[in-house]
């Protein structure tokens, strides 16, 4: 990993962002909720802001550190609850086969013949706008793609000569599970699990924007950006600095998908 470049660059950016998140109470320049009427919509530099204020005075610098946790958390949760959910489902359907795989493969068609933001934007409106539910809703849009690569990846491992010994030789289905297929499948689930980071930002920023995630006055990047959709003209770096954040956060997880998947998959090397 130190010699591969491409991991370090994405891995960089991507610390960077949890210890912005970590140490956001030390970072932040102002309070997050802070209004500074004598400077609203101050240009960045100005009256001791970093980057700028919004139409309320507030540090916008200072509302990006703290937005960049909620950013995290919901990539880790979201992507947990699809990576956990979509495995079990793509195991189930790949090892037994049959009636399983075809029933659980094609709910899962159902589902991804719906767009990606449609769905979760369904199922917040059934939910609730909230952190816990944008996670849960993000989460679930996620099962169908990790329960595919899944069975695509235990379709490949369970005809494997060290599977067909340890079944003739008496293993139980749930010993192969855990001892055979999921060891050697664990580099796919890291590899898509990071590139997913990525979508997971950018859907928890689509609902903030669209008022159906973080709701105000907690700082999410999304929300920042629909606040300032409206001032474009007048502060247009109310916006570009919220967008150069998930820009560089999706980018950031990218990358490092790219350059684990180079590191893992042996196919790829040379």
């Amino acid at each position: 990993m130190r010699l591969n470049k491409q991991i370090l660059f994405g891995l960089t950016i991507i610390l960077l962002n949890v210890f912005f998140a970590i140490f956001a109470p030390l970072i932040a320049t102002h309070e997050v909720d802070e209004m500074d009427f004598l400077h609203i919509f101050a240009k960045p530099g100005e009256g001791g802001h970093i980057l700028g204020t919004d139409d309320y005075g507030r540090d916008i610098f200072s509302r990006l550190v703290y937005g960049s946790r909620i950013s995290l958390v919901v990539g880790v949760i979201a992507v947990g609850i699809g990576a956990m959910i979509g495995t079990v489902l793509g195991i189930v359907a790949g090892y037994f086969g049959g009636f399983f795989d075809a029933l659980i493969m094609r709910f899962m068609d159902a589902l991804l013949s719906f767009p990606y933001v449609l769905l979760a934007i369904a199922m917040m409106a059934v939910l609730g706008a909230g952190l816990f539910n944008a996670m849960l809703a993000i989460g679930i849009v996620m099962v169908p793609s990790f329960s595919r690569i899944v069975r695509s990846a235990v379709l490949n491992v369970k005809n494997e000569e060290f599977v067909l010994a340890a079944r003739a030789l008496g293993a139980s289905h749930l010993w192969i599970i855990f001892h055979h297929i999921l060891p050697n499948i664990v580099p796919v689930l890291i590899v898509y699990s990071s590139l997913n980071f990525a979508g997971a930002v950018i859907s928890e920023a689509t609902l903030s924007f669209l008022g159906l995630g973080i709701q105000p006055p907690t700082p999410s990047w999304g929300s920042m950006l629909a606040e300032a959709k409206n001032y474009l003209q007048t502060a247009p770096h109310m916006a570009l600095f919220p967008g150069l954040a998930i820009l560089f956060t999706c980018l950031g997880f990218n990358i490092l998908g790219d350059g684990l998947r180079d590191l893992l998959d042996p196919r790829l090397k040379s």
